[in-house]
């Protein structure tokens, strides 16, 4: 059916054009009443679930009292003058457009048609269902905050504007998609942000050609970036932290929140992001800096220990004499390569169905696999004690990596540099070191920024506030200094 641009003044013709283009009395979710504003008549439609119960009864309780019923709208001066005198209880929105009353009306609010007039009222009471704020699983830190993002875009703005409280902060909404309309805001401050890359994003993101984002912010961030198997490092940054959130948005930083998604994106990203982690500012100093430089250890033991140790057992002259117990002795180099393969693997197969286990199971199955696998491994013939140990030493090292994504994408590069190591021992490694190495200065990002920022181009204030951790007082903005003394 086609959709005209403006509402009919005849109420008869309005409720047939919207149950002609909405399945009213097929589905029971859309809720309609014929009501009366003294003697005007009404039609109103709201989705059940998604409207606010409480304050419908208070407008419906109104518009049932004598007084009001003796105000009809045929006696006020104009439609807008009578909705201001007499609706309190919620934001309200006048259109002529049953095209965007209709998508108003699938995202929460609810819709008045007013017999007389092209116009119809759209009453802001949305309700969606959700979880409570907690602690993100990925995020969680000792000391802090224990909040988090949820699935209501809503929420998650009021979290940001808690602890941001200036007039600045600005959330700017899209619609993306053609079927599922999802809600994109760019929240962002003003006068404290890079005003290309706003505009940049303002013009990518409504020029996006996309039925739904059907797995909500990871399927916008693949559509900002388009990116191959040959990158599997993260090019843009999410957290699910409000207040790592508010922390970038007072660096200058943009951020996306997408309705029915736990996660705030971060633009413009770079790979420094990856190996921060809010614990480190819920320590003091000194120990927020070792924190990281134990985070960064973690990072060259996860990608290097494993395809190392195997380089090594090929060309066990390269090692010095002092470390050369480190490595088996007399072991055929096929056997090795499978030993690895088959506990790179196999530790990998037991990370996943640990992770996705109840939380009931989840411990004893940690235990009890790690020790029964490894020993009947060992029995069997199928590895032995010095590739369980390096394995899981890696298994650990990849744990102390906070990013998700990040530690995946080292996944992927251990296992390109132990492929290419078994099967070319002796110029194997070298030669994935330097596609890995290819592979990471290539990773595309959004807006054309630099991947390697504060390294290239090189800042070095921004880069040893990215090393150590430095007291507050020590990092805080010029203006914020001032002002503060004032």
């Amino acid at each position: 059916m086609v959709i005209p641009k403006k509402l009919y003044s005849n109420l008869a013709d309005n409720i047939r054009l919207f149950e002609n283009t909405l399945p009213i009395n097929k589905s029971f979710d859309i809720i309609t009443r014929e009501i009366t504003l003294g003697s005007t008549s009404c039609f109103f439609i709201g989705l059940n679930g998604m409207c606010d119960l409480q304050i419908i009864q208070w407008l419906f309780a109104d518009i049932e009292t004598p007084d009001f019923q003796e105000k009809s709208l045929q006696n006020s001066s104009s439609l807008p003058q009578f909705v201001k005198d007499q609706f309190f209880y919620a934001q309200i929105t006048f259109s002529s457009s049953p095209r965007e009353m209709i998508d108003n009306l699938l995202s929460g609010p609810c819709l008045l048609l007013i017999d007389g007039y092209q116009q119809g009222l759209i009453i802001d009471t949305r309700k969606y269902p959700s979880r409570s704020v907690e602690e993100p699983d990925t995020e969680k830190v000792i000391q802090g905050a224990k909040d988090g993002f949820t699935e209501t875009l809503l929420t998650n703005c009021n979290l940001i504007r808690r602890r941001l409280r200036v007039p600045g902060l600005t959330f700017s909404l899209q619609k993306i998609g053609t079927f599922s309309n999802t809600d994109v805001a760019i929240a962002y401050l003003e006068n404290h942000c890079d005003r290309k890359l706003l505009d940049y994003v303002t013009q990518t993101l409504s020029t996006l050609e996309t039925s739904a984002l059907t797995m909500g912010i990871q399927s916008l961030k693949e559509l900002l970036i388009k990116k191959t198997f040959l990158h599997p490092m993260p090019s843009i940054f999410m957290t699910g932290r409000p207040d790592v959130a508010c922390s970038y948005l007072a660096e200058g930083y943009l951020l996306l929140l997408v309705d029915n998604s736990p996660f705030a994106c971060v633009l413009p990203c770079n790979l420094f992001q990856f190996t921060q982690s809010p614990e480190d500012y819920y320590k003091s100093p000194p120990v927020g800096t070792y924190i990281r430089m134990v985070r960064l250890l973690c990072f060259l033991i996860s990608l290097f220990l494993m395809p190392l140790f195997l380089l090594f057992c090929f060309n066990p002259e390269w090692l010095p004499n002092f470390l050369r117990g480190m490595i088996p002795e007399n072991i055929n180099r096929i056997s090795i390569f499978v030993y690895v393969l088959f506990v790179e693997f196999g530790l990998d197969l037991f990370k996943y169905a640990s992770a996705h286990s109840a939380n009931a199971f989840s411990g004893s199955f940690a235990i009890v696999g790690g020790l029964l696998l490894g020993d009947m491994a060992v029995s069997l013939n199928w590895t032995n004690e010095e590739v369980i140990f390096y394995g899981a030493a890696t298994l650990l090292a990849s744990l102390g990596i906070v990013s998700v994504e990040l530690s995946d994408a080292v996944k992927i590069y251990r296992l390109f540099l132990v492929l290419l190591t078994g099967f070319f021992p002796r110029f194997g490694f070298f030669i994935g070191l330097g596609l890995i190495l290819l592979s990471v200065l290539t990773t595309p990002v959004f807006g054309k920024k630099s991947y390697f920022w504060p390294l290239f181009p090189f800042h070095k204030k921004a880069l040893t506030t990215l090393l150590f951790r430095y007291p507050t007082f020590k990092v805080q903005p010029e203006d914020e200094k001032l002002s503060n003394r004032k």
